[in-house]
Protein backbone atom coordinates (compact mmCIF):
# COMPACT_ATOMS: atom_id res chain seq x y z
CA UNK A 1 0.00 0.00 0.00
CA UNK A 2 1.41 3.36 -0.93
CA UNK A 3 1.01 6.75 0.79
CA UNK A 4 -1.49 7.98 -1.81
CA UNK A 5 -3.77 4.98 -1.26
CA UNK A 6 -3.63 5.35 2.52
CA UNK A 7 -4.30 9.08 2.31
CA UNK A 8 -7.33 8.49 0.07
CA UNK A 9 -8.79 5.96 2.52
CA UNK A 10 -8.32 8.31 5.46
CA UNK A 11 -9.77 11.24 3.48
CA UNK A 12 -12.82 9.18 2.53
CA UNK A 13 -13.43 8.18 6.16
CA UNK A 14 -13.14 11.81 7.28
CA UNK A 15 -15.22 13.08 4.36
CA UNK A 16 -18.09 10.74 5.22
CA UNK A 17 -18.11 11.96 8.84
CA UNK A 18 -18.01 15.65 7.93
CA UNK A 19 -20.38 15.32 4.99
CA UNK A 20 -17.88 16.81 2.56
CA UNK A 21 -17.89 13.67 0.39
CA UNK A 22 -20.92 11.85 -0.98
CA UNK A 23 -21.13 8.08 -1.27
CA UNK A 24 -20.58 8.17 -5.07
CA UNK A 25 -17.53 10.42 -4.58
CA UNK A 26 -16.13 8.07 -1.96
CA UNK A 27 -16.66 5.05 -4.19
CA UNK A 28 -14.94 6.80 -7.10
CA UNK A 29 -11.92 7.84 -5.03
CA UNK A 30 -11.49 4.44 -3.44
CA UNK A 31 -11.91 2.58 -6.74
CA UNK A 32 -9.28 4.80 -8.36
CA UNK A 33 -6.86 3.75 -5.60
CA UNK A 34 -7.46 0.02 -6.04
CA UNK A 35 -9.79 -0.46 -3.07
CA UNK A 36 -12.17 -3.29 -3.88
CA UNK A 37 -14.25 -3.28 -0.69
CA UNK A 38 -14.58 -1.86 2.79
CA UNK A 39 -16.24 -2.83 6.05
CA UNK A 40 -17.85 -0.28 8.35
CA UNK A 41 -17.99 -1.86 11.82
CA UNK A 42 -20.35 0.03 14.12
CA UNK A 43 -19.35 -2.00 17.19
CA UNK A 44 -15.64 -1.29 16.86
CA UNK A 45 -16.20 2.21 15.41
CA UNK A 46 -13.80 1.64 12.56
CA UNK A 47 -13.71 1.07 8.84
CA UNK A 48 -11.40 -1.47 7.21
CA UNK A 49 -10.42 -0.87 3.59
CA UNK A 50 -9.23 -3.80 1.45
CA UNK A 51 -7.04 -3.64 -1.63
CA UNK A 52 -7.22 -6.29 -4.33
CA UNK A 53 -3.72 -7.51 -3.40
CA UNK A 54 -4.86 -8.47 0.12
CA UNK A 55 -3.50 -5.46 1.97
CA UNK A 56 -5.84 -3.61 4.32
CA UNK A 57 -6.02 -0.49 6.45
CA UNK A 58 -8.14 0.06 9.56
CA UNK A 59 -9.28 3.65 10.16
CA UNK A 60 -11.02 4.70 13.39
CA UNK A 61 -14.43 6.20 12.61
CA UNK A 62 -16.24 7.50 15.69
CA UNK A 63 -19.91 6.68 15.32
CA UNK A 64 -22.66 8.28 17.37
CA UNK A 65 -23.48 6.73 20.73
CA UNK A 66 -26.59 4.72 20.06
CA UNK A 67 -27.58 1.29 21.23
CA UNK A 68 -28.08 -1.12 18.36
CA UNK A 69 -31.58 -2.54 18.23
CA UNK A 70 -31.89 -6.31 18.43
CA UNK A 71 -34.59 -6.83 15.81
CA UNK A 72 -33.28 -6.18 12.31
CA UNK A 73 -35.63 -4.18 10.12
CA UNK A 74 -34.94 -4.41 6.41
CA UNK A 75 -37.60 -1.75 5.76
CA UNK A 76 -35.92 0.74 8.11
CA UNK A 77 -32.48 0.07 6.61
CA UNK A 78 -33.92 0.58 3.12
CA UNK A 79 -35.58 3.82 4.22
CA UNK A 80 -32.27 5.16 5.58
CA UNK A 81 -30.51 4.19 2.34
CA UNK A 82 -33.15 5.99 0.24
CA UNK A 83 -32.83 9.11 2.40
CA UNK A 84 -29.07 9.03 1.80
CA UNK A 85 -29.59 8.68 -1.94
CA UNK A 86 -31.79 11.79 -1.83
CA UNK A 87 -29.22 13.66 0.34
CA UNK A 88 -31.82 14.08 3.11
CA UNK A 89 -29.52 13.37 6.05
CA UNK A 90 -25.89 13.19 7.10
CA UNK A 91 -23.77 10.06 7.30
CA UNK A 92 -23.99 10.18 11.10
CA UNK A 93 -27.79 10.35 10.86
CA UNK A 94 -27.62 7.37 8.52
CA UNK A 95 -25.56 5.45 11.09
CA UNK A 96 -28.02 6.30 13.88
CA UNK A 97 -31.00 5.21 11.78
CA UNK A 98 -29.44 1.96 10.62
CA UNK A 99 -28.33 1.14 14.18
CA UNK A 100 -31.90 1.76 15.33
CA UNK A 101 -32.93 -0.66 12.57
CA UNK A 102 -30.71 -3.37 14.08
CA UNK A 103 -27.70 -2.94 11.80
CA UNK A 104 -24.24 -3.58 13.30
CA UNK A 105 -22.28 -2.69 10.17
CA UNK A 106 -22.01 -3.11 6.46
CA UNK A 107 -19.69 -4.21 3.66
CA UNK A 108 -19.39 -2.07 0.56
CA UNK A 109 -18.36 -4.26 -2.36
CA UNK A 110 -17.02 -1.67 -4.81
CA UNK A 111 -16.14 -4.17 -7.54
CA UNK A 112 -19.37 -6.09 -6.90
CA UNK A 113 -21.42 -2.87 -6.88
CA UNK A 114 -23.42 -3.64 -3.77
CA UNK A 115 -23.68 -3.00 -0.04
CA UNK A 116 -24.49 -5.72 2.47
CA UNK A 117 -26.02 -4.51 5.75
CA UNK A 118 -26.08 -7.02 8.56
CA UNK A 119 -27.67 -7.50 11.96
CA UNK A 120 -26.60 -9.05 15.24
CA UNK A 121 -28.17 -12.41 14.48
CA UNK A 122 -26.81 -12.84 10.96
CA UNK A 123 -29.55 -11.03 9.09
CA UNK A 124 -28.42 -9.50 5.81
CA UNK A 125 -29.96 -6.92 3.52
CA UNK A 126 -28.34 -6.29 0.13
CA UNK A 127 -28.58 -3.00 -1.76
CA UNK A 128 -27.28 -2.90 -5.33
CA UNK A 129 -25.62 0.31 -6.52
CA UNK A 130 -28.01 2.41 -8.61
CA UNK A 131 -27.08 2.43 -12.30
Amino acid sequence: MNNEQEAAMRECAAGSLTGTLTFPEIIGRLASQGVERYHADYSRQETTYYLANGESLVVPVPHPDHETAVPFSTAEVEAAVRQSQRNEHSYLDFVRKTMAAGCVGYFVQITGRQVQYFGRNGEVHVERFPS
